[in-house]
């Protein structure tokens, strides 16, 4: 069996895409080759900074950290919340944007102070997951669209998810449960293109 190493050591962001592998295998039964794995589990507990200016420069800055290491197939993401009226910001700082602790309940005050009194309140996740085998880098991009809504609502999820209404919907992804949410949100859809060209690509049989 391969092994697979998901570059993270965000347990939120782990359980969300454990549970992304385990329907996708339903789909893709050669996926069943493959074992997916966390950070801890192959030992690394060092966090791998994100100092890239895009979410593509970070999600190949830390895949390739992992590969150049342990030389094992991987992958890692970066995910940015794009507000319209804000320039598309916070994007590639969204974790840190109201400071360097990274606490979304701070980051997402500043996001709807930010928007008071203005009526375009468009804003999209996109996801962006770099997988390296055989030395070799492939990108994935999902993006879903929504609006910021002008209060948090919801418990589940994490990150702006509490903030987010994806177009469509009723509920914010934090109001979602997970496999309601693992059917439209950004990183279900980068993850399902990586998920299919795994068990397409020739490249990918190790």
């Amino acid at each position: 069996m391969t092994r697979l190493v998901f570059v993270t050591h965000n347990h939120h962001k782990l359980l969300e895409i454990r549970d992304l592998f385990i329907r996708s295998q339903l789909h893709f039964p050669d996926l069943n080759q493959y074992h997916l794995l966390s950070l801890n589990d192959i030992g690394y507990v060092e966090d791998i900074p994100e100092t890239m200016d895009t979410l593509e420069g970070n999600a190949s800055l830390k895949a390739w950290t992992v590969w150049r290491i342990y030389g094992i197939p991987c992958f890692a993401d970066d995910t940015g919340l794009e507000v319209e009226a804000l320039g598309n910001r916070p994007g590639v700082v969204s974790a840190r944007y109201a400071g360097e602790e990274k606490n979304f309940g701070k980051n997402m005050d500043k996001v709807l102070r930010e928007l008071e009194g203005l009526t375009n309140r468009n804003a999209r996740f996109r996801t962006v997951i770099s997988l390296i085998i055989n030395g070799q880098e492939v990108q994935f991009e999902g993006v879903v669209q929504g609006r910021i809504i002008h209060e948090k609502r919801g418990t589940e999820g994490f990150g702006y998810d509490p903030i987010f209404l994806p177009d469509g919907y009723e509920q914010t992804f934090a109001e979602m449960n997970l496999p309601i949410k693992n059917q439209v949100s950004h990183r279900f859809k980068a993850f399902s293109k990586l998920m299919g060209y795994l068990n397409t690509s020739s490249m990918a049989m190790v």
